[in-house]
């Protein structure tokens, strides 16, 4: 492959993580950290209590990493597709 975005200075291959991964991941990783905040300041003002905060951690930590693994794998899924649709040529 030849595209200078995959060429390392010395025009190696080399391999890269895809932008549309990293910018994804950051968007998510950017969720989880304003909900716990949300959870955060709701506990600190007293209007949740310290084991419900606990559990609001875990279900946020675990519905992002869902979400994100679920965003991966479609968006995965895409990229490359494994099965090229071969169309007959209508007479």
């Amino acid at each position: 492959r030849n595209d200078p975005t995959f060429l390392s200075p010395n025009n190696e291959a080399r391999m890269t993580i895809p932008g549309p991964i990293v910018n994804g991941s950051i968007v998510y990783l950017s969720l989880a950290i304003a909900l716990c905040a949300v959870v955060l300041v709701a506990n600190l003002t007293g209007s949740m209590s310290k084991d419900n905060a606990s559990i609001g951690y875990v279900v946020i930590t675990i519905a992002t990493v869902a979400m994100w693994l679920f965003w991966m794998c479609a968006w995965l899924h895409q990229w490359h597709p494994l099965i090229k649709p071969e169309y007959e040529v209508a007479d």
